[in-house]
Parts: C-alpha cells; structure tokens; sequence
C-alpha cells in the first residue's frame, strides 16, 4: 500500500500546482523547503473541527449595536501532503454562509550540501536597503564558512488590472519583474557583502486607459555590506546602498553626450535620479559597560523597488549604553536625534529628539524594582520659509514609570503583589502657547495574585487610578475587581472562573457614571477532543450624578454564550517506517465514531 499511495500522493501535489488559481481568502502556499523534508513528511494527513458559537444579548438601551441572538457554526478541513497544507473552511452564520479554500503558490527550495536553489514564491537575505520582498521565480544560493553567493530571476509583484469602468476598482499596478545578485565573503564579525538588483514594471500588463495615469518605473540599485572588529571590544559595521531610480520610462532617453555605462542595462531618462541611503555603526563593549553609536542618511526620494515603503529625506544620530552597577543594579539608556529637509527645500524643517533611561534591580529573593524615563521633543525651524513663531511647533511629551513587585512561593502557596506609577505629560512649548493642548495624566495601580495549589484554586484583586487633567477640565477613572477560578478533576478538566468589577468615570463638571456587574466563565474538556466552553456577564450602570434629573443604576446589559468545539484526525497514511499504516487509519476512523457518539 506504501509505494502506491506515494505515488497517487506525489500526482495530487503536482496537479494541484498545475491547477492553482486564486480564490477569496488569504494565500496559502505550498511550502517543500528541502528534499529531505519531503522525505521525512507523511504522505497524507486529514485533520479537521467543527463547533457552534451561541450568543444572547441584552440591553435595556436597546440592541441597535448588535443582535440580540446569534448563531454560527463552523467546519474546517485541512488537507496536508507531504507537509503541503491545504485549508478548507465552511462558516454559517445568522447572515449567511461563506465557504473559501486555499489559494495555492508554489514554493520548493530543495538544498544539497551548501547549495540551495529557490522555485516557485521564496526570499533571499538581501541588504535592507536593496531588496526585503519576496519573488516568484527562480533563484540559487551557495554559502559556506566563508563564502557566499546568489542569484535570482523572478516577479516581484503581480499586475492588478481591473476594470477602468467599475467605479469600486482597485489601485492599478504594474507587473513588476526583476533580478538580482549579491556575493559577500568573511565571518560574524568581519565580513563583506555586495548586492545588485535590477528592477521594471511591464508597460503591457496594465490596460491601456490605466497607463494614462499611472507610469511604469524601473531602478538599479547597488549596496554594499560590512564589518570589521580590529579588537575584542570594538567593531565597525556599515550598510550602504546607491539607487539610479526612472519615475516614467516613456520619458525621453538623455543624449549621447550624457551616456554613461549604466545604459548596457538601463537606459538613462530626463526622469532618472541617483540618490544614496546607508548607516555606519560603532559597538563598543568593556568589562561591566557596553554601547553603540549609529549614524543613518536617506536622502529625498531614495527609492529601490525591491523594497516596500521606506521613509527618505533624513539623518540621525543615535547612542546607546548598558551597564550594570555593583552587579546588580542593570541601567540602560538610550538618545537620538532626527532631523528631515536634507535639500533645504521643504518650508521647514523638523527636528525630534528620542531619549530614555532605564534601571532595574533584583533586592533579595523576592523583591523586584523597576523604574524608567522616556521623552521625546519636537522642534519646528526654518526652511525655505521663515516659521511664524506663534504656530511654530515645539512639543515635549515626557513619561515616568516605577514598579516594584514581590514574589514568595512555597509547597501550598504562592504570592505575588505589584504596584505600579506612571505619570505622563504632553506639553507645547511655544511661548504663545495658552496650554489648551497640554495634557498630564498620572496612573497608580496595585495587583494582588494568590495561589492555593492543594484547591487548584487562584485569587486575585486589582485596583486602579487614573487621572487627567487638560486645560480647564480633569478626567478621573477608578476600576476595582476580584477574580477566582478553580479546577476540577484531572482526567477530563473541568475549569471555572469568575469575576466581580466596579468602575467608576467623572469628568469635572460634566458627568459621572458607574458600573457594577461580573461575569463567570467555564470550559470543560471531554476525552481531548471535544471542549464545551460557556460564559455569562451581568452589569448595571448609569449617571450618578446628582445634579442630573435622572440619577441611579437603572440599565443593564446581559450577555450568555455557549459553545462548543470539536477537533479530529479523520484520515492518515504515515511515511514508511513509521509502522502499519492500515492500522493507524483504522483507530483514527474509530476514535471521531467514539467521538460522535458521545
């Protein structure tokens, strides 16, 4: 039976790559990584679930924002060959039903020794600024201790050519095609990495009335890769790359005077630009203290289409340190500067400033603190345009952050308590500023966690403050709540929980409200693969504030829902080896009727 339900394997894979057409629901792709996981994967698995999901809800404010009753029930099947996953999904629901299966892309990156070759939708490491999206073609790979080199040929996306007619019409794009090499030699720590990509869109793969308004692009790109530690505790790395990128390829070719080399592989038009982008880093690391500083430019309309969005037309200076104190205090801090208008031909210019710092400590066996600082400051200054200085921009928003903890276990019982401080503050600088955007807020919250292993049996309390104030107002949240939950038996887990809240809101002057309520939770499990789960909420709420004509907790919401689940192997052919395959299919088909049946 082996050898010949390999082979009717081996021809279901191949016919459904031959086959594959899209469908309505996310890619699913077809993944043999190497030949010897082909080899090692089961010819045939068919697993699957179906289950129920059952809501009731009510509100005495009504139900406009959802059904009082709704219903669903689901049924999926997952078809694996040869590690080949193919889903397949039915879902009912009060609306209607929907049905989708796998959208099929075909991947194989067999591997022998130190090659590895790319069919079919794959990647390949690339510099950042150079290449980070996928390809669908072909493709090969060598690397070794040392050495390393690849090449590829494929598309780097697919045309979306709707109907110019149809007014719901996707963004148009181009077809994309490109190829790509890159070769580098050396270890971790010093080595050399170069990369080349040639990218163009296809003129005819997009309908005549798109191209109109949409031109096709094509780009070279060049990078380069490196590092060098010349000592133990320094070591340099730099990632740089140039891009000669055409916004319209129908724009006029320059003349011969203007001809340059490049045109044995793109043709140079008035549309063309060079533009650079790359980062230098410099990692320090001494006994007890270590650090880094890094530099990066992108200069304006930096583009590769090798890559997705990347933001241009800025540099920034960034610095890093770690140490740690009488080695046991960790501290760590971090600042960097930005700033755009590279040309000095924006109107302005902007300029933010990141900053943090950090410590941490362990006091004893039990004892846990922690506290940090982050800030961030934007300034706005002149460009081609002088900046008015009642509009200038000039924000700093600054947070503080402290939490201790305390943690003690023992055979019976475990404990745990935290608090926590947080304050943070948003303010505009400008000296004309009359503070109507400034906002502070300060958060102050306690948590409380038991735990009695004997009862299987957990406890909890938290508690929570919170408070803003703006420019002429003040936002106060206060939020209590007591949570259990319990676990019975062993062989068929029966777990419970529950909860009980207060929540309490007030804006100054305005408004105030409460709420009370709790929900219980539980979720039994029957001989592993059927799981029974059902929850139910209660809550009154409403305005308390006395000055209002109506006052009291005189609205409700209640929520109950049921569901259930369950998860089976409907049919296996295990790979050779792995013993009777007969038998296995045999108990699997006898388990889901033991399954249905109960």
């Amino acid at each position: 039976m082996s050898r010949l339900s390999h082979r009717i394997s081996l021809l279901v894979v191949t016919a459904l790559v031959a086959m594959s057409t899209p469908v309505d629901m996310a890619a699913q792709s077809l993944s043999l990584n190497t030949i010897s996981t082909i080899a090692k994967s089961d010819p045939l698995i068919i697993t699957g679930a179906i289950g129920t999901q059952n809501t009731y809800r009510y509100s005495s404010v009504g139900t406009g924002y959802a059904s009082p009753l709704s219903n669903s029930f689901y049924a999926n099947l997952n078809i694996s060959i040869y590690g080949i996953s193919m889903p397949f999904a039915l879902y009912f629901t009060n609306d209607g039903m929907e049905w989708s299966s796998p959208h099929l892309t075909f991947r194989l990156t067999p591997a022998y020794k130190n090659w590895r070759g790319h069919f079919g939708q794959s990647t390949m490491a690339f510099s950042s600024y150079v290449m980070n999206t996928s390809f669908n073609g072909i493709g090969l790979e060598y690397n070794s201790d040392r050495l390393r080199m690849g090449a590829f040929y494929g598309i780097l996306r697919n045309a979306v050519n709707d109907d110019p007619t149809d007014p719901f019409a996707r963004q148009p794009q181009y077809k994309r095609v490109g190829w790509g090499f890159k070769a580098g030699y050396g270890t971790g720590r010093s080595y050399i990495d170069v990369y080349l990509l040639r990218a163009y869109d296809r003129p005819n793969s997009l309908d005549e009335t798109w191209r109109q308004y949409i031109s096709p692009q094509e780009n070279i790109v060049v990078g380069v890769k490196g590092a060098l530690a010349p000592t133990k505790w320094m070591s340099f790395s730099a990632n740089a790359a140039a891009s000669l990128f055409s916004t319209d390829t129908n724009a006029p070719k320059l003349d011969t005077l203007a001809k340059t080399n490049f045109n044995s592989i793109m043709d140079l038009r008035y549309s063309s630009m060079a533009r650079f982008a790359g980062d230098v880093n410099i990692n320090l690391s001494f006994p007890g203290i270590s650090g880094s500083i890094t530099y990066r430019m992108v200069q304006p309309d930096y583009t590769s289409l090798g890559t997705y969005y990347m933001a241009n037309n800025y540099h920034s200076l960034g610095l890093t340190m770690n140490t740690m104190l009488f080695r046991k205090v960790a501290l760590s801090g971090t600042f960097s500067g930005q700033s755009d208008n590279l040309t000095d031909r924006q109107m302005y210019t902007t300029r933010g400033f990141v900053y943090s710092a950090n410590a941490s400590t362990r006091l004893g066996n039990h004892w846990n603190l922690a506290a940090g600082y982050n800030g961030y400051t934007q300034v706005q200054s002149d460009g081609t345009a002088r900046v008015n200085d009642s509009t200038r921009v000039h924000r700093q928003t600054s947070s503080f952050t402290f939490t201790p903890s305390y943690m003690t276990e023992s055979d019976n019982l475990s404990h745990m308590a935290s608090l926590s401080f947080n304050r943070t503050s948003n303010k505009d600088l400008n000296k004309f500023a009359t503070g109507e955007s400034d906002v502070t807020t300060t958060a102050i919250g306690a948590n409380y966690t038991m735990s009695v292993k004997p009862w299987n049996t957990d406890f909890g309390i938290t508690l929570s403050n919170q408070e803003s104030k703006g420019y002429k107002t003040r936002y106060t949240s206060r939020i209590g709540t007591f949570n259990t939950g319990h676990t019975f038996f062993e062989e068929n887990p029966l777990n419970v929980s529950g909860s009980i809240s207060m929540i309490y809101n007030e804006v100054e002057r305005q408004s105030k409200s409460l709420n009370i309520g709790g929900d219980i939770s539980a979720s039994f499990t029957l001989a592993k693969y059927h799981v029974f789960t059902t929850t139910a909420s209660f809550y009154k709420y409403g305005d308390v504030n006395p000055s209002r004509l109506r006052s009291g907790l005189d609205r409700t919401d209640i929520t109950v829902s049921l569901n259930y689940a369950y998860t089976f192997s409907l049919f296996a052919i295990k790979r050779k080896g792995d013993g009777s395959n007969q038998k296995k299919w045999v108990r699997k088909v006898s388990e889901i009727s033991e399954g249905f049946s109960e």
